[in-house]
């Protein structure tokens, strides 16, 4: 009886030497904090719980993911990263706010259009007065070309009318200057919803030019327009970009899709904002991306990896760029590297109240063959309007 007492203990104790070794095996093996499967299909989440995927990398095609990114259950955007204010705002309506803002416009541009006007009723039009002609169109940074031929074009028409009185010299400047902004380009916003997905915005744009705020009064245009929004605040570098971004959103009942890890993969925050609209079903999900300087490579191509890793779920619709208007040609070089890496398909002209250099509308399309779409003309929330080609002429010259 003694003999089988003890070979029952020894085979107890050996079952519990056997099963401790084997507990100590699988923590050596567990999978580390923060490491999660390969997804290769970006359209199968796998099982993850979406609250807890993030940074996403395209290696060999595959989209790897770990966590961090807080994503709001449904469109109250009442969670641990949105909280709604007590009152959500009503945005004006976009054609309610294009008179005020056309005033505005009309009083922070009227060297332009009131030095041209003067030059061009002079009693006398010599090669004197075109060479100032042509300097005030350069100084408005029109641009070389279209300057000599906005001249060319009103050279040509002053000789053939004789005409000298200041409502046919204005009438024919006003002609030859729709000419130029043309009218014809389409400005209309890609911002209509998919059978099966929503309309996907990408905002772009150098460092201090107003992106988040821009996408915010955006954000504001579309809820005028009865649109569902969902916003990503892929700009993970700005400590301050995701809430700013997500305040604006809280104004008119728009939920944010956040990191909650400082200096994420900003594509990651991407993927799961376009992730959230598709399972949401929303009209439009906009992402802001952060301030990088043109001539950075590593930083456009984070851009172009931010473009790809959205791409798995559904195409870009519009890819925006912000620029400000008060910088000119400088923002000739900018334009052309963003376009370059991006697929740049609408401008966004910021700060067109505080400069009397209009014609950088010109000179930005001709050389990037898009649009100027939107242009913001003051600090306020709804200082953002739809860019029209004959009303911004006429407040040149008003």
């Amino acid at each position: 009886m003694n003999e089988t007492l003890q070979i029952v203990i020894f085979f107890v104790i050996a079952i519990a030497v056997v099963g401790s070794a084997a507990v100590l095996l699988l923590k050596g093996r567990r999978t580390p904090p923060g490491a999660y499967p390969t997804i290769r299909d970006a359209d199968d989440r796998g099982g993850l719980d979406v609250h807890g995927a993030t940074s996403v990398d395209l290696v060999d095609g595959e989209v790897a993911t770990t966590p961090g990114v807080v994503v709001p259950d449904d469109l109250s955007g009442l969670d641990e990263a949105v909280t709604e204010l007590p009152t959500t705002e009503r945005p004006e309506p976009v054609q309610g706010r294009l008179a005020r803002l056309r005033a505005r416009l009309v009083r922070s541009n009227t060297a332009l259009g009131k030095g041209l006007l003067a030059l061009l009723s002079r009693d006398k039009i010599d090669e004197d007065v075109w060479d100032e002609v042509e300097e005030t169109l350069l100084l408005a940074d029109l641009g070389t070309e279209p300057t000599t031929e906005l001249v060319d074009a009103l050279r040509a028409r002053v000789k053939v009318s004789g005409s000298r009185s200041p409502e046919e010299v204005k009438a024919m400047l006003r002609e030859e200057l729709i000419k130029l902004v043309d009218p014809t380009m389409d400005r209309s916003l890609a911002t209509e919803r998919h059978l099966d997905r929503p309309a996907i915005v990408l905002v772009v744009g150098v460092n201090g030019v107003g992106k988040t705020t821009t996408v915010g009064k955006l954000a504001r245009v579309l809820v005028a327009e009865d649109k569902d929004v969902l916003l990503g605040a892929a700009d993970t570098f700005r400590a301050a970009a995701a809430e700013q971004l997500a305040t604006w959103g809280q104004r008119v009942g728009v939920p944010t899709v956040k990191s909650d890890i400082d200096g994420a993969d900003p594509a990651s925050v991407a993927f799961e904002a376009v992730k959230a609209g598709i399972d949401q079903e929303v009209d439009v999900v906009m992402i802001d991306t952060a301030g990088r300087l043109q001539n950075k490579v590593g930083l456009m191509d984070e851009l172009g990896k931010v473009k790809r890793v959205i791409e798995k779920q559904g195409t870009v619709d519009e890819v925006l760029l912000v620029l400000d208007a008060t910088t000119g040609q400088n923002g000739l070089s900018q334009a052309k590297v963003f376009s370059e890496v991006v697929n740049v398909t609408g401008i966004v002209l910021t700060k067109l109240d505080g400069t009397a250099k209009g014609g950088i509308v010109v000179a930005i399309q001709r050389s990037l063959g898009v649009p100027v779409k939107l242009v913001g003309l003051g600090e306020g929330a709804d200082d953002l309007a739809p860019f029209e080609a004959e009303s911004f002429v006429d407040a040149l010259l008003n």
